[in-house]
């Protein structure tokens, strides 16, 4: 009996030609898994064609409410962004994927699991570092790491040997990944850092020009950290997702074009559209700023970079994401209230802060006459502040310098 391998099965070109080349190039009993991560109709040819291909069983799992709820959003509490850009739709996805993968593969029994990233990505690195935290001793096969295809044109030609059904239209100029949190282009026309993305690869957003020239004002609630409901309705994280999805595409936001530092070591130029997890990092910041002790922000602020560099390098099963996350969830204790922000191509604008939390004092911050702030006590505080300043500047006039 053969041995049997699951693969992280999308139905499309490159997949398709792994699963019938790890079936008959290498012997394996193939198990296809699919997982429904919010990127809609793209799932829905999946299961037959995975069996066409001679796939043994396929499995497709919706993993929308996991995906929102344990990985968006303690990534928007822990105000994760990469290199200042990047809101790490696709890092944060491939974990869960993976992790999804060897439940599946303990289930089955497989010996092995697969994945159809390429030798240059950060894909390759977030699903193997997952198999590896999660199942120690699992076989892990990288076709494009293995295989003599060296083209997409070698890959057709396997296709049409073996009958595997490939598109008919011309290929997208680029390659796109979608889930309820963004989608991302790259590759193709976008390889060239000075051609501008074309406007009819956008999929979840409009663009601002085209955007409603009426803003819109929204309300976004908070617990803790966590967006709970918009507009006043408390909505199921799945359902908050879809929504702000929808009004941010509405009003043309999260579109970013960057260049980015693989993992790997090149750089890559890259293309997403965001548009609720915009608005939900704009907002929560927002009601950070008024709950959150000031010094608990900077110390967390400073952790940002790594906390983020570490969801994109594909650690977020390892005992450093484990304390970092331990200290966001901490952080947020307090961070709960509504944030009011208004939404106008391509705009988030914060229009207000509410929360039975909040740390800001009218009678503290006024300019108008209060009782409990001596503006004569900030000399003494100003002058400690500049005892090591003056003494470095008595010191080098002594020494004449």
């Amino acid at each position: 009996m053969a041995e049997k391998v699951v693969l992280a099965y999308s139905g499309g070109l490159d997949t398709s030609i792994i699963l019938k080349w790890l079936k008959v190039e290498k012997g394996y009993d193939v198990v296809a898994f699919a997982a429904d991560l919010g990127q809609g109709e793209e799932l829905d040819p999946v299961h037959d064609k995975a069996l066409a291909t001679g796939a043994s069983a396929v499995y497709i799992e919706d993993l929308r409410e996991e995906f929102v709820r344990d990985f968006i959003f303690p990534a928007i509490q822990a105000n994760a962004i990469y290199e200042g850009t990047y809101m790490l739709g696709t890092s944060i996805a491939r974990p869960l994927i993976a992790k999804k993968q060897i439940e599946i593969a303990r289930k089955e029994g497989a010996v092995a699991v697969s994945h159809g990233a390429t030798g240059k990505g950060n894909d390759q690195v977030r699903f193997e570092l997952t198999f590896y935290a999660l199942e120690p001793s699992i076989k892990v096969i990288a076709p494009w790491r293995e295989w003599d295809f060296k083209s997409r044109t070698d890959l057709i030609n396997y296709a049409t040997k073996h009958g595997i059904p490939i598109p008919v239209t011309q290929k997208k100029p680029y390659s796109s990944d979608r889930n309820l949190f963004h989608i991302s282009f790259e590759g193709g026309i976008l390889e060239d850092p000075w051609n501008a993305p074309p406007e009819d690869m956008f999929l979840l957003s409009v663009s601002p020009e085209k955007a409603p020239d009426k803003a819109e004002i929204v309300e976004i609630e908070y617990e803790k950290g966590i967006p709970v409901g918009v507009n006043g309705k408390r909505l199921s994280p799945v359902d908050l997702m879809v929504e702000v999805n929808r009004l941010g595409g509405k009003h043309g936001i999260g579109r970013v074009d960057i260049v980015e530092n693989r993992f790997v070591g090149m750089k890559s130029r890259g293309v997403y559209e965001t548009p609720g997890g915009t608005i939900l990092h704009i907002a929560h910041r927002a009601m950070e700023s008024i709950t959150m002790d000031r010094e608990v922000m900077h110390m967390r602020d400073s952790m940002i970079p790594y906390i983020a560099r570490l969801m994109y390098n594909g650690f977020w099963y390892s005992p450093e994401m484990d304390m970092c996350m331990a200290m966001v969830k901490e952080s947020q204790k307090d961070v709960s209230g509504t944030i009011r922000v208004k939404l106008y191509k391509g705009n988030v604008t914060v229009q207000g802060r509410k929360s039975p939390n909040s740390l800001y004092s009218e009678s503290f911050a006024t300019f108008e006459k209060d009782s409990v702030y001596n503006q004569k006590d900030a000399e003494g505080f100003i002058k400690l502040q500049a005892l090591r300043l003056r003494i470095k500047s008595m010191l080098g006039r002594a020494l004449g310098e």
